[in-house]
């Protein structure tokens, strides 16, 4: 059995798996090669990777006439890197995730004060940093190329690119002193954009030359960056994140509470085509940063037809005339209508409220059609 005591995981641990999954099952010459790879990525440290190495690619062939493979010096049976790495898949969720170093002498003595983490310096300091690991890492290779010593070519311009993306020039190299907030906001949701996990790569030691990347994927890029970029605002304090599903994915939303955002993850796995696209669009103009009034309103008027739609499956569950209770809100304020019958005077923060009830009532209606269609299909 693996002793995991010395592994920290720098990875979303459902992430590693997936990754590591794919590699386990492949039977390819080049398959130790991408696993140490992973290993190197998704540890902290080279325990891990090292730990792998160590062991045979493959057992040594045994005399007994069962086919029981065993260390010729014990009863035990020889641990093989494949072994290893299916056992490390199935104990995954056991390997305890990194954390920053706790406070040293200084710092729990007072004698040195550590940097706030909610300084927008120190943010942006740290997202360059991460950035400049990713780009050391292959995952802006796509679109920055990768020089190599042996290959005459001209490389996209780092700069340029960015500048096509953003609007504005000279942000490469990176320099986040000189960045105002809309210029950090944005180049955080750029590199989501950018980046492609490399699952391959080769050493050319040519004239010191180094690693070349290969095979590149950008949903695993993209569930790291997400998650590394969000774990740095939420440490700073920063009221916003990067949404991980819907239509307004890798760009910054404004933060909610675990119990929303798990109703948004609800809301949005239906089957349904048409009502998926149209949550989708309401969660993405709620929201979307800086979302304003006539945008919040929208939204709930969305949600607002598609319950509509679903007036006759409400009533039947509830009963008419609550069915009814559902709509008031919405005809009555002004909010699906403008006229002079309209309720307007009343606090923004209502739309708020009405949207996460209107999104819980189509979450709740999803869930009875379900069960309905499971029911009759019994019948």
């Amino acid at each position: 059995m693996i002793d995991l005591s010395s592994y920290e995981l720098v990875w979303p641990v459902d992430l590693f798996v997936a990754e590591a999954s794919r590699i386990a099952p492949l039977g390819r010459r080049d398959w130790v090669s991408r696993a140490e790879w992973l290993l190197t990525e998704a540890f902290q440290g080279s325990s891990a990777c090292s730990d792998f190495e160590s062991l045979p690619s493959t057992a040594p062939k045994s005399d007994d006439p069962w086919g029981a493979v065993a260390d010729p010096w014990s009863q035990a049976p020889v641990l093989t890197q494949q072994m290893w790495l299916r056992e490390l898949i199935g104990r995954a969720h056991e390997i305890r995730e990194f954390a920053e170093p706790r406070p040293y002498w200084p710092h729990r003595n007072g004698q040195l004060a550590p940097t706030a983490p909610s300084d927008p310096v120190s943010v942006r300091l740290g997202f360059a940093r991460l950035a400049m690991e990713l780009h050391g890492n292959g995952y802006l290779a796509e679109h920055f190329g990768e020089e190599c010593v042996d290959v005459d070519e001209q490389l996209p311009d780092p700069a340029e690119v960015l500048e096509q993306r953003l609007g504005v020039g000279q942000l490469w190299p990176l320099k986040p002193k000189d960045w105002d907030e809309d210029t950090f906001f944005g180049l955080v949701e750029v590199f989501h954009d950018l980046v492609s996990r490399p699952r391959d790569r080769t050493f050319h030691s040519w004239n010191g030359c180094g690693w070349h990347h290969r095979e590149f994927h950008v949903g695993p890029a993209r569930v790291l960056y997400r998650w590394r970029v969000n774990r740095l605002l939420a440490g700073a304090g920063v009221q916003y994140r990067l949404a991980d599903e819907g239509e307004d994915q890798g760009r910054l939303v404004a933060v909610t509470d675990d119990a929303r955002a798990d109703l948004v993850h609800r809301a949005l796995a239906v089957e349904d085509p048409d009502i998926k696209q149209r949550t989708t669009h309401a969660i993405a103009l709620y929201r979307s940063r800086g979302a304003s009034i006539e945008e919040k309103r929208s939204a709930v008027i969305v949600l607002a037809g598609i319950l509509e739609e679903r007036r006759d499956l409400i009533r039947s569950e509830l009963g008419k005339p609550d069915d009814g209770a559902l709509f008031v809100i919405a005809n009555k304020f002004e909010i699906r209508h403008r006229d002079a019958s309209q309720q307007e005077d009343y606090d923004p923060a209502f739309l708020d409220w009405i949207f996460w009830w209107y999104l819980a009532t189509v979450e709740l209606t999803t869930t009875l059609l379900s069960r309905q269609q499971a029911e009759g299909s019994r019948v």
